[in-house]
C-alpha cells in the first residue's frame, strides 16, 4: 500500500491557478465517477467554489467486460485533491471535511498485506458474470437475495464480480480463504488508500448495492456470502453515510482533515436534491440513468421490476428507496459521437434532434450490455427500429436522445405503481439534465414538470450535505433545504394522445429486443 501510495504522491502535478479570495471555510466532495474523478469545494451556501476533474480510462478486453486501473483512479483522485486546492486558495487547514461520493457496484479487490489490487476494477457495466448469476438464480437462491438486500439478482451488482476474481486470478481464491485478501467498492478503496490503510469500511449505500447486505439487519449476511463464495473477511466495516471514516494522511493533505461523509452517487444525489420526503423522487442522466424515490424509514418491495435500497442514513435514521436503474443513458449519445461519428461534440444533440419535428417512426433500444429497470433482460441486445429511406441523421440522433425519457418514463411509471403514489413532478440532474430538447420531451412524455436543480453538481453536492452535517458544518436538514433552488422548470407540452401514440411505438421497439 505504501508503494502504491508514495507512487500516487510523486506523480501529483499541482497545478496552481493562483488564489483569490476565499470564504473562511469549505466542504471538500470526492466524486469518483465512471469516466472522471473531481474534488470539488463547497463554501456554506452550497456554492461550488473551486473544482478540478481528471478523466479515468475504461477497458474493454473482451465483449461486455468492463474494467478500469483502480491505481489510476487513486492517483487522478489525489490529484484533484491537490489541484482544487491551488486553484482556490484553499488549504487543508480551512477544509472542515470531505464527503466521498462514488460509482457503485465497481469492486476492487487487493493484497491485504502490500495494499496492491490483484486485478483491474471490474466496472458496474460489466456483464461477464451473467451466466453465474442465473446460475444462482436457478438453484433456487432469487427469492432469498431479493427478501434481504432488495436487489434483482443480476451481474450488475458486486458479489459475483469478487467472485469471479477470486476464481480467475491465479492463487486467490486460496488468498482469501485465508485472509489475505480486502475487498471494497470504489469508496472503500479510495478510504483505505488516504488513510494509509487505517479504514477499511463503506457505508451503508454502497454496501446495499452488493448482493451481500443485508438492508433490514443493516449487516453482512452470512448466507449470501457462502453462495457467492465471498469470505466475510475481505468485506469492510459498514456504517452509516454521515459519520467518521477516519483522517485523510498528512502527506497528501498537510492538516489531515476527517472523512466524515459517503454515499454512492445516486443516494447522495438523492440527498443533495433535499429529498428527505417520503414520495420525493429524483432522476439522474449520466452514464445511464438512475431514478430513486425516497419510501421512508420502512423498505417497499418491488413488484414492477425496480430494487429496493437504502436511500440516505443519516442523523441516526435510515430511510429506504425504491431505484430504477437505466444501463445506457449519456452512453448513448457517446455512441454516436465515438461508435458512429454522428456528432462531434454532445452539447450538438438538442440542436440536431429538434431540426426535425419527429423521427418518422424511428426508435433506438440502447440495450447494449442488456436492459436494466424495468424489464431486467442481460440477454436483450440493442435495436434500431422503423428505419426507412427518409432515416436521416437528424432522425437517428433524435431517436437515440429520446429513448432516455422513454427508459426513464417506464422506470416511473413502475414507481408510481409498486409505491402507489402520483407524482407531479420530477427532479433531475446529471450531464443530459442539459438539454433541453431531451428534458422538454421528458416533460412532454411524463405529462408532468420537469424540474432542473440550479446546482449542476448535485451528487457531490450530497456528499459534502454529509460530510458538513457530521461535522457541524450545517446544522441539519432544515438548513440544507432553504439552500435549495430550481434552475429552470420544464412543463409539459404535448396532448396525451400523441405521447400515447409515441410510447406505444417505442414498447413495440423494446419488445423486439426481447423476442
Amino acid at each position: 500500500m505504501a508503494t502504491i501510495m508514495d507512487s500516487v504522491m510523486s506523480s501529483a502535478k499541482d497545478d496552481a491557478m493562483g488564489a483569490r479570495e476565499a470564504p473562511e471555510g469549505c466542504i471538500m466532495a470526492l466524486d469518483a465517477g465512471t469516466t472522471s474523478v473531481r474534488a470539488i469545494l463547497f463554501d456554506e451556501y452550497g456554492r461550488k467554489v473551486a473544482v478540478a476533474q481528471r478523466p479515468l480510462t475504461m477497458h474493454y478486453p473482451h465483449p461486455g467486460w468492463v474494467e478500469q486501473d483502480p491505481v489510476e483512479i487513486l492517483s487522478a483522485q489525489v490529484a484533484c485533491m491537490i489541484e482544487v486546492q491551488f486553484k482556490s486558495g484553499i488549504h487543508s487547514d480551512r477544509i472542515h471535511a470531505i464527503g466521498i461520493t462514488n460509482q457503485r457496484e465497481t469492486v476492487i479487490v487487493w493484497d491485504r498485506q502490500t495494499g496492491q489490487p490483484i486485478y483491474d476494477a471490474v466496472v458496474w457495466q460489466c456483464r461477464r458474470t451473467a451466466d453465474a448469476v442465473a446460475e444462482i438464480v436457478e438453484d433456487g437462491y432469487g427469492d432469498l437475495i431479493r427478501e434481504r438486500t432488495g436487489l434483482v439478482p443480476d451481474a450488475y451488482f458486486s458479489a459475483t464480480k469478487i467472485a469471479w476474481i477470486l476464481d480467475n486470478v491465479e492463487g486467490a481464491r486460496e488468498m482469501a480463504n485465508a485472509g489475505e485478501l480486502m475487498c471494497g467498492t470504489v469508496d472503500t478503496w479510495l478510504i483505505y488508500n488516504l488513510t494509509r490503510g487505517e479504514v477499511h469500511a463503506t457505508d451503508y449505500t454502497n454496501a446495499s448495492r452488493t448482493m451481500l447486505f443485508d438492508i433490514h439487519r443493516l449487516d453482512w449476511d452470512d448466507d449470501l456470502c457462502e453462495i457467492f463464495r465471498v469470505p466475510r473477511s475481505m468485506l469492510p466495516e459498514a456504517r452509516p453515510s454521515s459519520g467518521s471514516f477516519g483522517e485523510v494522511s498528512p502527506d497528501i493533505m498537510r492538516n489531515h482533515p476527517r472523512i466524515t461523509g459517503v454515499a454512492g452517487d445516486q443516494q447522495a444525489s438523492l440527498f443533495g436534491h433535499c429529498c428527505f420526503a417520503p414520495g420525493s423522487v429524483k432522476n439522474t442522466y449520466g452514464t445511464g440513468c438512475f431514478m430513486l424515490m425516497n419510501m421512508g424509514p420502512k423498505p417497499v418491495m418491488s413488484s414492477n421490476g425496480l430494487v429496493t435500497t437504502i436511500g440516505i442514513a443519516e442523523g441516526g435514521r435510515v430511510d429506504y428507496a425504491l431505484e430504477g436503474s437505466v444501463f445506457q443513458a449519456g452512453s448513448v449519445i457517446q455512441w454516436l459521437r465515438d461508435g458512429l461519428r454522428l456528432i462531434d461534440d454532445a452539447a450538438q444533440t438538442a440542436k440536431i434532434a429538434s431540426s426535425v419535428p419527429d423521427t418518422d417512426g424511428c426508435y433506438v433500444v440502447p440495450a447494449f450490455t442488456g436492459l436494466g429497470a424495468p424489464w431486467w433482460r442481460s440477454d436483450a441486445r440493442g435495436v434500431i427500429a422503423g428505419i426507412t429511406r427518409g432515416t436521416d441523421r437528424a432522425r437517428l440522433v433524435r431517436a437515440a436522445c429520446e429513448s432516455m425519457a422513454y427508459q426513464t418514463y417506464d422506470v416511473l411509471k413502475a414507481m408510481e405503481a409498486d409505491s402507489g403514489r402520483s407524482l407531479s413532478s420530477l427532479n433531475v440532474d446529471g450531464g443530459a439534465a442539459n438539454n433541453p430538447f431531451i428534458m422538454q420531451f421528458q416533460a412532454d412524455l411524463l405529462g408532468m414538470d420537469v424540474v432542473r436543480a440550479a446546482s449542476a453538481e448535485t451528487t457531490a453536492l450530497g456528499a459534502a450535505y454529509l460530510a458538513g452535517l457530521a461535522c457541524g458544518f450545517w446544522a441539519d436538514r432544515d438548513e440544507l433545504a432553504g439552500l435549495a433552488e430550481d434552475e429552470k422548470t420544464y412543463a409539459p407540452n404535448m396532448s396525451p394522445e400523441r405521447a400515447a401514440a409515441l410510447l406505444e411505438g417505442w414498447h413495440e421497439a423494446v419488445r423486439r429486443t426481447l423476442a
